[in-house]
């Protein structure tokens, strides 16, 4: 049987949700699938990228590594998007990229895919969930499977977000991930992979 395809797109402004989407690949690969990652590119003028040394060192060391295209979205079974969060919302890098799959959602080629988030924020409770929740109304409209981890695990009631994956950095962008963060985030590529597989057959 042909290994799950799995598509990481994420967007990443100083190297948190970049860390998250290393992560998710290797448990990707390690549970068998066929995996792609991919950043969406920067729309941020260079002067904003300028003003802060993490962002502009981040946007300089990825800078040249494979973009996300519609075909990325398309090719795979599942799907795992990564954003930081805007105000409780979802980045406009990220946000941008998905608007433009209309041709793709138009022929139904997003439909019936498994789908689900990771973000991160400087503050506990820095709009973590509501980032989330507003990645998915995309997903509804496409027709996806929204495939969030819940509390399938006894690991979630550690990690305490059943929408998805967060981290906190505490505005430390060289914070590691902690083993909780990293067991949520190997589950979270485990199970999305999973319903993937099923879907597809």
């Amino acid at each position: 049987m042909a290994a799950v395809k799995l598509a990481i797109i994420y967007y990443s402004s100083t190297g948190t949700i970049h860390s998250m989407a290393e992560r998710l690949s290797q448990a990707g690969e390690k549970a068998g699938a066929e995996v792609r990652v991919r950043q969406v590119g920067e729309l941020a003028p260079p002067e904003a990228i300028a003003s802060n040394a993490a962002w502009s060192q981040h946007f300089d060391k990825t800078k040249n590594e494979p973009k996300a295209t519609a075909d990325d979205v398309v090719w795979a079974d599942a799907v795992l998007f990564g954003t930081p969060t805007r105000y409780g919302n979802v980045a406009s890098q990220l946000k941008q990229f998905m608007d433009t799959l209309g041709p793709q959602w138009q022929q139904g080629l997003l439909a019936d895919k498994a789908y689900a988030g990771f973000t991160a924020t400087m503050t506990a409770h820095g709009g973590q969930e509501s980032t989330l929740l507003a990645l998915y109304n995309t997903i509804h409209h496409w027709g996806g499977v929204v495939a969030a981890p819940g509390y399938t695990d006894p690991l979630k009631f550690a990690d305490g977000n059943p929408y998805g994956v967060s981290h906190v950095t505490g505005g430390n962008n060289d914070a590691p991930l902690t083993e909780v963060q990293n067991a949520a985030l190997d589950h979270l590529a485990q199970r999305i992979i999973k319903i993937g597989g099923r879907l597809r057959d």
